[in-house]
């Protein structure tokens, strides 16, 4: 049995299981009895001792993946500002550490050294190794998207829903031809975008065979053979899945000389400072990624000091119309 087997049955949360267990922090007697009642009744002993028998750091580990750093991707530094000021507020401390999509070591000597009390995700994936290792001990552990777990504490946006809404506004204003551009679908924030431009496409019933879907596109490798063929497949507008791929895109076309929105159009699942440099403004999905930060900081310190907590947040989004998709008469930009 393990500590999330035993709330679920009692109908508490861990953190309470934790308090009634180790006798540290404020519980009610009478549940702090049912509950150690239940776990002697179980023979239920801790796997780890990782949580329930150590002092407080008051310090939050932020894992950022290493990746952000060669890219200067915003979305990581906006969200990291974020759980800063959450951090701030009630006295807690952030430690912040890399990982990359198979190397964990920074996260596992944060946990094993004792140096903070949870840990922040700041990227979610399919089978997850951090992931695993995390949940795994009991540790807490919160992320920026959505999995499947619910034990860990998560804070997103529907991207789902707001890449089929900005694929919908954008066929309702005249586009039929589209290419999609997207990264790693290891990462959960993609195949939710590649989901909902799927489900409006679908819906719309264009023909399928007139869109274009490149997925895994990180490097800048096959940038121009990825222009020359939506160019010559005569494709009306580029769905960027994210501002860093927007930004490739955009400054590759300007720079042969393709005019936005006149030759092609082109908007962004994801809106960052990294677009403000284009003219025109870029058509895009607005989330606050300081917001998603502070969130899911102020949950995470909520959490391990005992109090109420909310274990998924959904955050809103905004869908901005600009210049960069501007349909005409003749069914091009201009």
């Amino acid at each position: 049995m393990t500590i999330d087997e035993m709330a679920r049955d009692l109908g508490v949360s861990k953190s309470t299981i934790s308090r009634a267990l180790s006798g540290k922090g404020r519980i009610g007697e009478e549940t702090r009895q049912r509950i150690r009642n239940y776990a002697k009744e179980n023979d239920f002993t801790p796997k780890t001792s990782i949580r329930l028998n150590r002092a407080q750091t008051r310090n939050i580990g932020i894992v950022i993946s290493s990746d952000a750093y060669a890219a200067s991707i915003p979305f990581f530094q906006d969200c990291l500002f974020g759980v800063c000021e959450a951090a701030l507020l009630q006295e807690y401390n952030v430690l912040i550490t890399t990982r990359t999509d198979y190397d964990i070591t920074g996260i596992q000597t944060l946990v094993e050294k004792k140096k903070v009390d949870g840990i922040i995700l700041t990227r979610s994936m399919e089978d997850d190794r951090a992931l695993k290792y995390l949940t795994g001990l009991d540790f807490p552990v919160g992320v920026t998207g959505t999995c499947s777990n619910n034990n860990v504490i998560q804070v997103d946006c529907d991207n789902r829903a707001a890449s089929e809404s900005l694929t919908s506004i954008l066929i309702g204003r005249g586009y039929r031809r589209f290419a999609m551009i997207l990264g790693n679908l290891a990462y959960s924030v993609n195949r939710r975008r590649s989901e909902g431009v799927r489900n409006a496409i679908e819906k719309s019933g264009l023909i399928a065979e007139q869109q274009i879907f490149y997925t895994g596109f990180e490097k800048v490798d096959f940038i121009d053979n990825i222009i020359g063929e939506i160019m010559s497949r005569k494709v009306e507008c580029i769905i960027c899945g994210d501002d860093v791929i927007c930004t490739k895109i955009m400054s590759r076309q300007q720079a042969e000389g393709y005019r936005i929105p006149m030759d092609i159009s082109v908007a962004s699942l994801y809106n960052s400072s990294n677009l403000n440099c284009f003219s025109p403004a870029i058509t895009t999905v607005n989330i606050s990624a300081r917001e998603v930060g502070n969130v899911i900081g102020k949950q995470m310190i909520n959490y391990l000091s005992g109090n109420e907590y909310v274990p998924k947040s959904i955050l809103e989004y905004d869908i901005l119309f600009r210049k960069s998709t501007i349909m005409t008469y003749n069914g091009r930009g201009g």
